[in-house]
C-alpha cells in the first residue's frame, strides 16, 4: 500500500463524497492505519478519527445501488 503523510490522509476524508467506490474504500482504509500509527501526532490522530466519523456517519445515511456493499 502507498504511503502518504498523514496531512494529505486527512485532507483526502474531505473527498470521500467525491471519488469512486473504491477510492473512497481506499482512503479510509489509509486513515485507519494511520489511527494505529503512534508514531503519528495524537491530535493529528485525534482529527482524521473525527473526519473518519462524519464521513462513516454520512456513509450510514447514504442510499446504495444494488451494486454497492455498502
Amino acid at each position: 500500500m502507498e504511503k502518504l503523510s498523514p496531512t494529505i490522509i486527512y485532507e483526502n476524508l474531505n473527498d470521500l463524497e467525491k471519488v469512486d467506490t473504491v477510492t473512497s474504500a481506499r482512503y479510509r482504509q489509509l486513515a485507519q492505519a494511520v489511527l494505529a500509527d503512534l508514531s503519528v501526532s495524537e491530535t493529528l490522530r485525534q482529527n482524521i478519527a473525527e473526519r473518519l466519523q462524519q464521513a462513516n456517519h454520512l456513509l450510514a445515511l447514504k442510499d446504495v445501488d444494488g451494486d454497492e456493499s455498502y
